[in-house]
This record gives structure tokens, sequence and C-alpha cells, in this order.
């Protein structure tokens, strides 16, 4: 598999065929000429990774390929329902839903996504199952329980397997949702990119969704982020420290971190099965053969309406960085990786508690160079450039995050200090109500 990955579907224009390791890689990729992409917050993707469950149990079910032949009719890796597809991940008990294509707005995709939900909530029905979502199973073995997608594109799990072991909260239990922003040229990238990057150690303190592993409370409310940045620890720069380096250019972003990854997976990967775009497992990465960045910090949350009001926000501060009113200094002059990735560290274990201290974040989003909690600096990043929500259709959900904490922070209220597995199968079933519902979830909801 040395040559490029063969040509897809169109869904794979912006919300990708191929993901980042953890979420499965190699599949296919759609080349769009450059004339043809859309510009800087022109056109939007976004993917939602699921578990599937057992309806009596809620145990990890290895039935993604049952579920799509049941609405395919046969087996497959994707299938297109109108503007929502479906594909499989890199483990059998995860399927993820993302929009079909590039949409122009996110209005209307929480709606969307629901009714995909509801549909494979009624196939799974049939199989004795349901969809679970946050971003984290809470009891999930993946040591024991594991099991990788087995069809087509299987020498790339395969690989990824060999390397580093798939077998591992890093691997194999993590749900996340991602999006893809858009970019036409290297102007528009830099600016991106720079934007992004000083967005990401921000984001956990909105969608931190992750607070339980192997039956009990883990030691952040970022689980997913904190198992996701060591899983490549055999090849350390596959991940970085998360925060991708500042890069300017294709020619400087495929100089200064694709090649050394494609250098450092060459003695593991003599064949070149990962070399590729893909193989680069940062929490933003370029994808410069379609013209995105694809943003995966994200935890997946308890509802479509709940995932679309973090990514609204989480636009909203990339375009005030990008083109907006934080949009005009030197980019130069940006925080460091280091800086940014330290306060990612902190953000992980400490969501919206943790506290910015570093001067030059501060100063890059405009505010007053004290120290000052990340829930809220959101509060005045919101207020100072509020997404547009004309509808009234997720504000209250942002409210809820807002007011009373990721959702990791009401999960943990949920369960309580020590938690039985009564107490997180309680948990669970409540999620999987306002799944279904699509609605926010509430520690009350859950007693």
């Amino acid at each position: 598999m040395t040559e490029d990955p063969p040509l897809g579907a169109r869904g794979s224009e912006l919300a990708a065929r191929d993901h980042d390791p953890a979420d499965g890689g190699g599949k296919p990729t759609t080349l769009v000429p450059e004339a043809e992409r859309p510009g800087l917050f022109e056109a939007f993707g976004v993917e939602i990774e699921l578990m599937i469950v057992d309806a009596e149990s809620f145990d990890v079910r290895p039935i993604c390929d049952d579920l799509i032949a049941s609405v395919a009719g046969e087996p497959a890796s994707e299938i297109e329902l109108g503007p929502i597809a479906w594909s499989n991940e890199l483990t059998l008990h995860v399927v993820e839903l993302k929009t079909n294509g590039p949409a122009p707005s996110l209005d209307g995709l929480s709606e969307r996504f629901h009714e995909s939900v509801l549909l494979a909530g009624a196939k799974l029905d049939d199989l004795g199952a349901r969809l679970m979502p946050g971003a984290m199973h809470p009891w999930m073995d993946p040591h024991m329980e594991t099991e990788l997608w087995p069809h087509e594109y299987n020498e790339v799990y395969r690989t990824f397997d060999r390397i580093f072991g798939c077998a591992g909260h890093g691997w194999a239990n993590l749900q996340s949702t991602h999006v893809n922003l858009p970019f036409r040229n290297d102007e528009e990238f830099a600016r991106l990119h720079a934007a992004i990057r000083v967005a990401l150690p921000l984001m956990p303190a909105l969608s931190a969704a992750s607070p339980f592993q192997d039956g009990r409370r883990g030691p952040a409310l970022d689980g997913r982020l904190m198992a996701y940045r060591s899983n490549a620890r055999r090849v350390p720069s596959v991940t970085g420290r998360v925060i991708p380096e500042e890069a300017f250019s294709r020619e400087q972003y495929e100089r200064e971190i694709l090649g050394r990854i494609y250098a450092d997976l060459a003695p593991h990967d003599p064949d070149g099965v990962l070399r590729h775009e893909w193989a680069n497992a940062r929490g933003a990465i370029a994808r410069f053969d379609r013209g995105s960045i694809e943003i995966r910090v994200i935890d997946t949350q308890e509802s479509p309406a709940a995932d679309l009001a973090v990514v609204r926000a989480i636009v909203a501060l990339v375009r005030s960085l990008a083109v907006g009113r934080l949009a005009e200094r030197d980019l130069a002059e940006d925080p460091s990786t280091d800086e940014l990735a330290d306060l990612l560290d902190g953000a992980i274990v400490q969501g919206e508690e943790a506290v910015v201290d570093q001067h030059r974040i501060l100063g890059v989003l405009g505010l007053a160079d004290r120290p000052v909690g990340l829930g809220e600096v959101w509060r005045r990043l919101i207020d100072a450039d509020p997404p547009d929500d004309g509808a009234g259709a997720w504000t209250r959900h942002l409210e809820t995050i807002l007011d009373e904490g990721p959702l990791a922070r009401r999960m943990i209220r949920a369960a309580g200090p020590s938690p039985e597995r009564s107490d997180l199968r309680r948990v669970a079933e409540a999620m999987c109500l306002c799944l279904e519902r699509n609605e926010s979830f509430r520690d009350a909801d859950a007693g």
C-alpha cells in the first residue's frame, strides 16, 4: 500500500473517510482541485463517533458491520443516507456519523444527526443493542474486548496494531467529535492553522466527557485525551505534544511535521502503509489533499444538540482568531507549542477549572494579563463573539455547559465520588436517553 489511497465517495471532501490512527486511518480520500475548494468558513465537516453497546448490560457490542449491513443490504464500510453518512472505525463497537460532504452551514445539523441516531437505534434494537454517547466506555476492558474492523482497509488497521498495539484505552476506547474547516491556499492555511493552535487547549473546558475508565473515576475529566496523547509512545513524533507545531505554509508543514513522522515510522513500516497525512495524530491535522484542517480534541457529547453547541462555540472562536476581532496580530508572536501544550495538559485534568496564566495566551485572546479559569475565559469569549443562534436552537445546551460544567463534571456528580458499576450503568442509561431525545444531560437525570 505504498501508493496514494484510491479515490472515495463525495463524503470524503470535508468529513473524511480517513482519520487519525486511533480512529481507523487509511480510508480513501476525494482529491478536490484547489479552485473548487471552499475558502475560510465557507463549509463545515462534522463527524460524531458513538459506541454500540448491549441493550441490557451496556457492555460494548462489536457489531458495527452488522449495523451498516442492516441498512446497506450488504457488508460495507460506509453508507450514504442523504445529508449524513455512516462509516466504520478502528474497532467494531464504534460507528461514525458524519456530514455527507461539505455542509454550507452548521444550521440544522443537530436535527440531521439525530435522525441518523434514531435510525441506527431502530436497527440496533433488532440486534439487541443500542447507541451510547460519551467519549469513553466507563468499564470496557480494551485488552479483553477489543475487536478490530476485519473488512476493507484492514491492512492499515493491522499495521497500526503491529506497531502500537491497539488493545488499549488510547486506541480502542475513545470516541470524539471532529470538525473539518476548509482553506483554499497557503495564506488561508496559515491563518486557520494559527487560530486553531491557540484554540485547541481551551476546548476540553467545554467538551471533556470521559471521567471514568476501568469501572472507576479516572485521573482526568478528559480521560480520552489523556490516553490519546500517549498512545503512539513507540513513535512519539506521531502525536507530538498534541498541539501542532508552528507552520505557516504547506512546504513548512510537510517538511517539519509530516517529514519527521514519515522518517520516524519508516523503520517500523518499511512498506509505507502509513506514509500518508492521516498518520499524523496531533489534535488538529492539515489535510492538504482536500484543503482542510481537522480538529480532533473534542470529546463526543451526550447528544447531537450538545455536540453541535460545542462545535459552534469553537468555530466562533477560531473564526475570531483567523479573520475576526482577534486576527490582527503577528502570527510569529503567537504562543509557543510548549506554552499551549502546558495549558492543554491542565485542561485535560481540570477542565473548566484549569487556570490560564500564560501572558502570551491571554494577550492573543484579548484578555487582561492576570490568571483566569478556562470556564470564565469561555464566558468572556462567547460574550465578545457570540455564535449566531437566531433560532435559539443550541444556546441552552451551551448554557448548561457554562453553568453546570462540561459533561464530565455532570457525570461525576451523577455517579457520586466513588461509583459502583450500578452507578456507572445508571449514568450510562441516562445518557443514552439524552442521545435518543437530543437533550442535554444534567446530573439529576441519573437520579
